[in-house]
């Protein structure tokens, strides 16, 4: 059975070991260094199944059990992987149907990883095969903490295979042709299908004016994947009863739907690899998501870089301090884990420049060994005081997969729009007002929040649209943006035209849409404020009820309203007919939030000097810790409504608190 909640005894600190791409003789070391370095969680072997399988049937666990053994020796504990996301050559070379074709219809070669189709019966075999052995081998043992099925999916075919899947896959969606033709308008050009044989996967060379089909594309190969990770995760589960299972999520990937993803998950977890010069708010963005994939549950990083990566056109070095710094901020969003790729740098292969803890020929007294093992000594003495905490967020940012996959499959409106830069920007306003806020699913609940906010929400079938405008109507606010509301589900727009479903709540329809050239400037007018600039988007809208807050301030739609309140029920509802720049959209969510007495922490709810971030988690006794990071290079000071200890410190700390460059601070009230 699926676990309600994830609860550890420890925050888990460790990562990647890949014992096998190392002689014997050099595990003992690694296992001297990892104590040294106060890891107690090894992830082991997710890119093993030639080792472990060297022809299919034959099983080799006899190496596994000895790095088992010299890892438990030093007191550490394992992430067992299934290696299942790198098939053997062996595997390819019998079972062709396992390789994927692309979006050419060309059938891949043996190589790289993610090279398997999810549809075929030999890969599904085959990779469950591997899970149950491994389960029954060691899903009893004491030092398992954890279960890694694959590791990060995500590759897309267009076989044979996937293409009678996708037919069958319509069939029950659907039921009928007609129905199938009807939802998918293909009415247009002539593009009406009379038999199901005559359906096929949107090619490169093939069918791309049914917008429909491509959409379905994605969520068929996001459900056969997921059916994949199922096989693995049932397999285990019946031989390793109570130990969680999870896969490592990557953010905002386009192919999958991980708020599907995360409902079949024991506990989600992610890979963190922001670009050097990510700003925090981008970070705790994707903490915020995963966090929301579970309706708030703490999460697990499976991976970041103790230094650098390999894969960026530069890829810099993490200066001192700074590993620390993005560690904490994982554990401040949510997380109740701390761990790397990879524990030792490679030899030979395209990740030997990967980062690593160990570096080629390091020892500990490496830089970033040392700064690793100072992180480990710090989370050690914290214990459990920050495992099970939740982020107290009155407000969400809602993120729609389907949303991103009709808006990317769309031809228009505009060839700047970036689904998920604009839900970033709400939630980077939010988080530079010091504001706790959650990134939620369309599916998720709404009771929680007093204000629910829908970027480019585009996708809203009936029913999603009946529960925001209900949950409205019970006293909430709702912020909508251009762009919203406009499409169902089979991406037909709704026969009102946008926003659709929302129109009772919002008060507005939209007549038109104008996408802005590059260089083009518009602006909102308030009727009680400064301007705000405007970009991508701007709706010439009609009102429904709704009354105008703000006038467009150019084009010949100069001085029509641009942005509207509507009063739903007990709630309120804006428009945003224009998609503000970050600067005023900062402003116009102070003013909402504050409407609803929400603020920042810091004492009279102010907002954080540049640089720091402040955030909290109520832990499961009620206790609220309140984080505080800087990730300037100069001091700042924040002033807390209380006095409290600094757990890290174990010091006074408070009411104004100093912050160093680089400072973490976690106050316990």
């Amino acid at each position: 059975m699926a676990h309600p909640g994830i609860r550890f005894d420890r925050i888990l600190y460790g990562g990647d070991y890949n014992p096998d791409q190392w002689p014997e003789e050099v595990w003992r070391e690694d296992a001297r260094l990892m104590a040294l370095a106060r890891w107690n969680t090894a992830t082991v072997p997710v890119f093993s199944w030639a080792r472990l399988e060297p022809e299919e049937g034959r099983y080799d666990f006899g190496w596994l059990d000895r790095v088992l053994e010299t890892l438990e020796a030093d007191g550490i504990g394992v992430c067992l992987a299934t290696s299942t996301a790198s098939q053997p050559a062996w595997v390819d070379a019998k079972y062709p149907d396992v390789l994927i074709t692309d979006a050419n219809g060309v059938r891949r070669r043996h190589g790289g990883r993610h090279a398997f189709c999810p549809n075929s019966a030999n890969y599904r075999r085959l990779s469950t095969g591997l899970a149950s052995k491994l389960a029954e081998r060691y899903g009893a043992r004491p030092s398992l903490r954890l279960w890694h099925v694959n590791n990060e999916y995500g590759t897309i075919c267009f076989c044979g295979s996937c293409a009678a899947a996708f037919r069958r896959w319509l069939q029950r969606r659907y039921g009928t042709l007609d129905e199938l033709n009807r939802r998918w308008y293909t009415a247009f050009w002539s593009h009406t299908y009379t038999d199901w044989s005559q359906i096929e996967p949107p090619y490169s060379h093939g069918e791309g004016a049914i917008q429909a089909l491509r959409i379905d594309y994605h969520r068929f190969q996001s459900e056969s994947l997921l059916r994949c990770f199922v096989a693995e995760r049932d397999a285990i589960r019946r031989r390793s009863p109570g130990v969680p299972i999870t896969t490592n999520l990557m953010g905002t990937f386009f192919n999958l739907d991980y708020h599907r993803w995360a409902e079949e998950m024991d506990v989600v977890s992610w890979d963190n690899y922001p670009w050097p010069d990510a700003k925090p708010e981008e970070v705790a963005f994707y903490h915020a998501l995963h966090r929301g994939m579970k309706h708030g549950q703490p999460f697990l990083l499976m991976e970041q870089s103790p230094s650098q990566q390999n894969w960026q056109p530069y890829n810099k070095l993490k200066a001192p301090g700074r590993l620390r710094l993005q560690s904490f901020q994982t554990i401040a969003h949510g997380s109740d884990s701390v761990m790397y790729f990879q524990w030792r740098r490679g030899r030979g292969g395209i990740e030997k420049l990967h980062g690593a803890v160990v570096e080629h020929g390091g020892d500990e007294n490496n830089r970033v060994f040392r700064e690793v093992a100072e992180i480990g000594r710090e989370l050690e003495a914290l214990g459990t005081a920050t495992l099970g905490g939740r982020t107290p967020a009155r407000v969400a940012v809602l993120f729609s997969w389907e949303s991103w996959w009709a808006i990317r499959c769309s031809s228009g409106p505009s060839a700047d729009l970036d689904y998920p830069a604009a839900v970033r920007s709400f939630y980077a306003a939010l988080h530079r007002l010091g504001i706790d806020a959650d990134v939620i699913g369309p599916n998720a609940p709404l009771e929680p929040y007093d204000v629910l906010l829908l970027p480019l929400l585009t996708m809203v079938p009936r029913e999603l649209g009946r529960r925001l405008t209900e949950r409205v109507a019970q006293g909430a606010t709702l912020v909508a943006t251009p762009f919203t509301g406009l499409v169902d589900e089979t991406d037909l727009v709704h026969p009102e035209g946008a926003p659709g479903p929302l129109s009772e709540a919002l008060g507005v329809l939209v007549e038109e849409t104008d996408a802005l050239m590059p260089g083009e400037r518009n602006a909102v007018r308030w009727l009680d404020g400064p301007k705000a600039d405007a970009r991508w988007l701007c709706d010439r809208i009609r009102l429904r009820g709704a009354e105008p807050m703000g006038f467009y301030e150019a084009g010949f739609y100069a001085g029509e309203p641009a942005a509207t309140v509507h009063a739903c029920g007990r709630g309120r509802a804006w428009y945003l007919a224009a998609f503000l720049q970050d600067d005023g959209l900062r402003a116009f969510l102070k003013r909402v939030c504050a409407e609803r007495g929400i603020a920042s922490p810091l004492e009279g709810g102010a907002e954080p000097p540049e640089g720091v971030e402040v955030t909290r988690r109520v832990q499961p006794g009620g206790e609220t810790l309140t984080y505080l990071l800087n990730h300037s290079e100069e001091h700042r000071k924040v002033r807390l409504p209380f006095e409290g200890t600094d757990l890290l410190r174990g010091e006074p700390v408070g009411p104004e608190v100093d912050l160093p460059p680089l400072a973490v601070r976690i106050v316990r009230r």
